[in-house]
């Protein structure tokens, strides 16, 4: 046996900051030689960040990509560290003839490792995903080698992301070609419960391919993804070694007994049967054949699991956070109505950048009551956000002068001044307007397009209204405790009024949500039904519900379709979210019946 201390670098990339990336893989490989690594691996596509959609049809972007790993190479040696080495993912190209169905240039979503300043391997995602939030078909093609490198007297087997999560492939390859070790960049974004999935996942591979597995996740927001880290370490047995934090850069390093390599000689190239219809060539390299001194190992970290509200919460926080840092805004603005949905929201931008950098709009009107106003100025005075008050009723008599409105378009009218108003401000000193409608409203249509749709960030966009409550209670219970998240506040920020009280939109006299929904316990049940596990009317009717409010939800949610065609992005905690989850067409005449 042999030892080995590996660092994998749960890391935050930015998409398209290259040079960027390229500085932190620098800094970060320091810390890992700082900490005795003699393997660092970082996440897939990480110089490039992921995902790059579109962008990866460029030439010019694969160019800059391909140069990029060429100049960090460099860069690493030259700094000294260049003896280290590194697994990195970044984009390159198959350089495969053009062909009808073909994504432009062939690109590859690959990895690299890096020694001696030099780029001394390469290999690409072999399973490319194409479900869920991902398309890659349309962006990559297959690739069809498994790197093997000969480290300190073990085989080091290096796969991308899905090819963990298919049958075959590179992970049954990995156990033929001897591997002591597997490393797999990842870019794994985050949904409820997927950390269970995700263990079990690994777990299972490692005993599979017969080799300590190494699983490296990325960590960060991108538009409506949030990758939550939680990079894995397992033994060959399965058994659990190391696990990082969620939701937060980590450099996670491990101790590990792997076997030395077989002494016999065999080929530098050698294909394989992957087991799912096709064949994979293994490369073999040698870096050093001596395993390193005896040392101590360091205790290994596993860091504990967050509960359910806790891990939901910390993903729109980063969200959030990294929605508002990586686009440059400064500051955020969004109505305060005193109601549930604004209180969580403000809660949730206060713990992501800040309340001195959170504006609330106060914007009654007409039918605003006066508790809906107190429990706004409560929820200001409880987090110390920026706060201003802009009455709405003489702009919408100065428009109902000139048109005559009534019923839903008056009521409408107002939700489109306040949404005025705050892309207004939003245009005079630059902030991001965060919207603060709930998934069971965006849903069912229970919001008003051009009004309280209108922004540029949805934080709740995927979270239902039952839920809202459930997060809102949770944060309330954590005063006293001060994490990256959680802002200090000394009394619960969420007044209790705005969890208790009978929701409302406020736009006519003593209107409540149940006027146009179904409780909301109801409400969410069925929804989850419908839009998470695609069931159709009769399935629907045939799991409990009640047959009059199917055709009635239904009716609502196919109906809104060109309203969430046109809503701000959002942070997605479900398996299945209003965005890159469920593509439906908006001209549509099939009928669930």
């Amino acid at each position: 046996m042999a030892q080995l201390r590996i660092a994998l670098a749960q890391t935050n990339p930015a998409v398209g900051d290259l040079a960027g990336n390229a500085a932190k893989l620098a800094d970060w490989t320091r810390r890992a030689a700082d900490r005795g690594a003699h393997l660092v691996v970082f996440t897939e596509m990480f110089l490039t960040g992921y995902p790059v959609e579109d962008l990866v049809l460029r030439t010019s972007f694969v160019d800059a990509s391909i140069a990029a790993l060429d100049d960090v190479a460099a860069r690493l040696a030259a700094e000294g560290l260049g003896e280290l080495p590194v697994v990195v993912g970044y984009v390159d190209r198959a350089g495969l003839a053009p062909r009808v169905g073909q994504p432009k240039g062939a690109p590859l979503d690959a990895a690299a490792v890096l020694h001696g300043g030099r780029v001394v391997m390469r290999t690409a995602k072999h399973h490319l995903p194409n479900y869920g939030v991902f398309d890659e078909y349309r962006y990559f093609v297959r690739g069809d080698r498994l790197p093997v490198f000969r480290l300190h007297g073990v085989d080091v087997a290096v796969a991308v992301c899905e090819d963990l999560w298919q049958d075959g492939g590179p992970v049954a390859v990995a156990r033929r070609a001897g591997a002591g070790l597997l490393v797999v960049p990842n870019a794994s974004p985050y949904e409820r419960e997927k950390d269970d999935v995700r263990l079990a996942l690994v777990t299972r591979r490692a005993a599979e391919a017969g080799c300590a597995l190494a699983y490296a996740n990325q960590v960060g927001g991108q538009d409506e993804l949030v990758f939550d880290g939680d990079s894995i370490v397992a033994g060959a047995d399965g058994a659990l070694i190391a696990r990082a934090a969620q939701f937060g850069e980590e450099l996670l390093v491990a101790d590990l007994e792997l076997p030395l390599a077989d002494a016999a000689p065999r080929p530098a190239e050698e294909s394989f049967d992957a087991g799912d219809g096709t064949t994979i060539t293994v490369e073999r390299l040698t870096l050093s054949e001596e395993p390193v001194p005896a040392y101590a190992p360091e205790p290994s970290p596993v860091a504990p699991r967050l509960s359910d509200p806790a891990e939901v919460y910390s993903a729109l926080v980063l969200g959030v956070r990294d929605y508002v840092g990586k686009n440059g805004f400064s500051s955020v603005i969004l109505g305060l109505s005193g109601g549930i949905d604004s209180a969580l929201t403000a809660t949730i931008a206060s713990d992501a950048i800040g309340p001195e950098r959170v504006y609330g709009i106060l914007m009654p009107s007409t039918h605003s009551s006066e508790h809906s106003v107190d429990d706004a100025k409560e929820l200001v005075d409880r987090q110390g956000i920026n706060a201003r008050t802009v009455p709405i009723e003489g702009m919408v008599t100065a428009f109902e002068k000139e048109i005559a409105l009534s019923g839903l378009a008056a009521e409408n009218l107002q939700a489109r001044v306040r949404g005025m108003i705050l892309m207004s401000l939003s245009n005079e000193h630059g902030h991001l307007v965060l919207t603060t409608g709930n998934k069971s409203e965006v849903a069912t249509g229970y919001s008003t397009l051009y009004g309280d749709s209108a922004g540029g960030y949805a934080p709740i966009k995927d979270v239902p209204k039952t839920m809202v409550w459930e997060l809102s209670r949770w944060r309330n219970a954590q005063v006293g405790t001060v994490s990256e998240f959680l802002c200090d506040f000394d009394r619960p920020p969420v007044p209790e009024n705005s969890i208790t009280k009978e929701p409302s939109a406020e736009l006519r006299p003593d209107q409540r949500d149940t006027d146009s929904l179904p409780p909301y316990d109801v409400l969410d049940r069925l929804l989850d039904d419908y839009v998470e596990q695609d069931m159709g009317k009769g399935e629907l009717i045939a799991a409990g519900h009640d047959p009059a409010l199917v055709t009635r939800v239904i009716r609502l949610v196919d109906g809104a379709e060109y309203k969430r065609r046109q809503y701000p992005p959002g942070p997605k905690i479900t398996p299945k979210n209003f965005g890159r989850d469920r593509r439906l067409p908006i001209t549509n005449r099939w009928r669930e019946s």
